[in-house]
């Protein structure tokens, strides 16, 4: 019993949807070419970041997608004379990823992303002392915790299924649910009481607030959601702030959008993984999937609601995910709580996309998809049951399972 690793060939994503008019092509398309470009500190790179371009880390196996196989945060780490050390949780081909602080120096809960660069040092950055975070002792204190990218594939979709359908899908087999110790609740915006639905405790509301929050966060971009610096060292501002916003001036509508806006446009329009060819192994895979109640939080299909995008518009959604949050146990708690979601709530991981994945788990810790099974299980964990029912299958049985994984 063996996970075959990520599937081999064409890469079945990074497509617009189909049948896009003209108009929505053209956004898409042009979010795109924003989505790759890499910042620097003129259009507001730093004065702390993580990467400098949204493709650094939403890449694999498409722009869109998730952690790469090469890390292309050490190589921005260092960009035009930056003069950042590259610490020691980020290696060449291991998971992009983000560090988060436990706890304050009072001992308080924290949560927070500590940024892994700063600019100082940069040819575009004179006069920028800004010091780099020291994670040497923030390791020794076990104080970080890590995330990586979530993929952002069918964002547009996911942005679009009702709340209601979601509500309905949580409550729908009860009992089956309450047998296997499945609970589930959601994230909701604190002020219109929504269900959120993105990030890793799906925290974020849309595809907007998605890319202005990443865009100040991860790169250090100020824009019209996120106006204000993260970092006020003197001598490290180079720019008025919000360094993206609207372009009031712009000849056509296209060309007032704002980073931000083009980010939304190139996430809402793009596609879903598309899966790989089915076997007799992968089919007997889905039907052990549903059996051994997988399939009760990663639930294969929802449909979107009625929207003024037609793209959009009444589709079936196979996000194998409820969007909803679960507790995943003493094992996975990451020490972070988000909006309603506490330390072990995570939202379910769409899988769609996943035979193409290199990293597994919301830190990356897992590689395989045997791993990241066998993670789902500690103390607390919801997913107990479905762990122990994989775990009493015959091996050929685990085989078609992964099989089937792999081939979404």
């Amino acid at each position: 019993m063996i996970d075959p690793g990520p599937r081999l060939g064409q890469p079945n994503s990074g497509q617009p949807l189909p049948n896009l008019n003209s108009a929505d092509l053209a956004a898409f398309n042009s979010g795109l070419q924003t989505f790759l470009e890499i910042d620097d500190a003129s259009h507001g790179l730093g004065p702390r970041f993580n990467s400098d371009s949204c493709v650094s880390c939403h890449s694999q196996p498409t722009p869109g997608g998730s952690s790469p196989p090469v890390n292309h945060q050490i190589p921005a780490g260092t960009r035009a004379g930056a003069q950042n050390q590259i610490p020691a949780f980020l290696t060449p081909n291991g998971p992009t990823r983000v560090a988060r602080l436990r706890h304050n120096p009072d001992g308080s809960a924290n949560g927070g992303v500590v940024d892994l660069f700063t600019i100082a040092g940069r040819a575009d950055a004179s006069g920028c002392n800004a010091a780099q975070p020291d994670f040497a002792s923030l390791a020794e204190a076990n104080n970080l915790t890590f995330r990586i990218p979530t993929p952002v594939y069918g964002a547009g979709l996911l942005e679009s299924i009702a709340d209601a359908t979601l509500i309905a899908n949580l409550a729908a087999n009860a009992a089956a649910k309450a047998t296997l110790g499945i609970a589930g609740r959601f994230n909701t915006s604190g002020n219109d009481g929504t269900i959120t639905r993105f990030g890793w405790k799906a925290q974020v509301k849309s595809t907007t607030m998605f890319a202005g929050e990443a865009y100040n966060v991860e790169q250090g971009v100020t824009n019209e959601l996120f106006p204000n610096e993260r970092d006020s060292t003197p001598g490290c501002q180079f720019n008025p702030t919000p360094e993206d916003g609207t372009n009031t001036a712009a000849a056509t509508a296209a060309g007032s959008w704002s980073d931000i806006v083009q980010f939304g446009n190139f996430m809402r329009n793009l596609a879903p993984p598309q899966p790989g060819p089915s076997s007799a192994s992968t089919n007997n895979g889905q039907q052990i999937f549903a059996q051994i109640g997988c399939a009760l939080c990663h639930t294969p299909n929802l449909e979107t609601g009625a929207s003024s995008k037609p793209q959009l518009s009444n589709q079936n959604v196979h996000l194998f995910s409820d969007l909803a949050l679960h507790h995943m146990g003493t094992g996975l708690d990451d020490a972070v709580s988000q909006g309603a979601a506490g330390t072990d709530e995570f939202r379910t991981a769409p899988l769609w996309g996943l035979g193409q994945r290199i990293f597994f788990l919301h830190d990356g810790r897992s590689q395989t998809l045997l791993d990241a099974i066998a993670q789902h299980s500690s103390a607390n964990s919801e997913a107990n049951q479905v762990v122990n029912n994989y775990n009493a299958l015959q091996p050929n049985q685990k085989q078609d399972l992964i099989n089937f994984l792999r081939s979404l």
